[in-house]
């Protein structure tokens, strides 16, 4: 018969395997993780049609442990860390995370005011992409954003601030945005054509991709060096990422860290307009992007064919995939441009329609979202 001592028992029995359980289920792991594998230094064909499976790839290296965060991160003394360092502990990558539904624009005024002249490439974007968060960031809130997105790493404010030219600012904008919060950056001048989720192939798993980027000159000519900045330029006026990036932490730590040595030193008002590109534009964006491909923190280089270059990628006419990175041909994001083997708008690669807006106009009327 079941005393009222044993029942007491018993119940103190019960409620100490209860609590031993619940205080082991609540005790965070530990935050070591296991390195990840290197991803295999190649370049792979990912059709859009279908085709065979994909090999998956991830980032590993210095990003191996930011994956798959486990437990809370501890807090740390940043006072001793580079920039590129504390963007990585702000901004941590992971790569398995989803691509989130944001898309940003910049320009002078949103388009709720009167004189907001691109409503019809505007409306594209929220059209195409139901559900998704579609701002349009005027100069003066932008400010203020990267102020709050940037308040524990000051120098970034600081560069921000510092950059003498409107189209300086955009370039470094795009940037700053999808480092910190990732989704689309697009020019204001552009149309949705399609919706990004078609922009990644089926054949490719979206938690092993960080970042898509499209080609902007594919030049095959001769005297290809007096017209573009580079034999393959990848093209910096739309571009999809998951937060904390390294390619997009390397162009934040390099543009920071040359606008503030240039600041200190009285040269950052010489930066005219045929420096942009090298400073902040294409060319910067592809050299990261390059040197990315070929950094053997997050590559496997041992069984490389060699280094990867613009010959991986001339003709190319459907997705490529490097790693983490998809690389959408020139049709993608340049439709209709009549060169460079660029498609039609009605090509099933084409997602993106760019009208060049800001390419005539004077320095002086240039506002943040508008292209070079």
């Amino acid at each position: 018969m079941l005393t009222f001592r044993r029942a007491l028992v018993a119940a103190a029995f019960f409620l100490t395997i209860f609590y031993l359980i619940s205080s082991s289920s609540l005790n965070p792991p530990s935050t070591t993780t296991p390195a990840v594998p290197k991803a295999d230094a190649d370049v792979e064909t990912a059709k859009h049609a279908s085709t065979t499976a994909v090999t998956d790839k991830s980032p590993s290296g210095a990003d191996a442990a930011q994956q798959n965060p486990q437990g809370q991160r501890p807090i740390q003394d940043m006072s001793r860390m580079t920039l590129y360092e504390k963007l990585a502990y702000q901004f941590p990558y992971d790569v398995e995370s989803k691509f989130p539904a944001y898309i940003w624009q910049t320009w002078k005024w949103t388009p709720a005011h009167g004189e907001f002249n691109f409503r019809d490439q505007e409306a594209t974007w929220t059209q195409q992409h139901p559900g998704f968060i579609h701002e349009v960031i005027t100069d003066k809130v932008a400010v203020h954003l990267i102020r709050l997105l940037y308040a524990s790493v000051p120098e970034v404010v600081e560069a921000y601030n510092a950059l003498p030219l409107p189209v300086l600012k955009a370039d470094f904008f795009r940037y700053l945005i999808l480092l910190a919060r990732g989704g689309i950056y697009s020019d204001i001048d552009t149309y949705a054509i399609r919706s990004a989720v078609e922009w990644i192939p089926d054949s490719v798993p979206k938690d092993a991709i960080g970042l898509v980027i499209g080609i902007e000159a594919d030049p095959d000519r001769p005297d290809w060096k007096e017209w573009y900045s580079r034999r393959i330029q990848f093209c910096q006026w739309t571009i999809q990422s998951k937060p904390g990036h390294p390619v997009l932490r390397e162009v934040v730590s390099r543009i920071t860290n040359v606008t503030l040595a240039m600041k200190r030193n009285g040269t950052l008002r010489g930066v005219v307009d045929k420096n942009v590109i090298e400073f902040t534009g294409p060319a910067l964006w592809t050299d990261v992007i390059f040197e990315y491909f070929n950094d053997q923190r997050y590559f496997d280089m041992t069984h490389s064919a060699g280094s990867i270059d613009w010959k991986n990628f001339t003709g190319m006419e459907v997705s490529k995939r490097v790693g983490d990175v998809v690389v959408l041909p020139i049709t993608s994001f340049s439709p209709g441009v009549g060169q460079m083997g660029a498609k039609e708008y009605d090509d099933p690669m084409a997602f993106v329609k760019h009208d060049f807006e800001g390419t005539w106009k004077p320095e002086s009327e240039r506002h943040i979202g508008e292209n070079k």
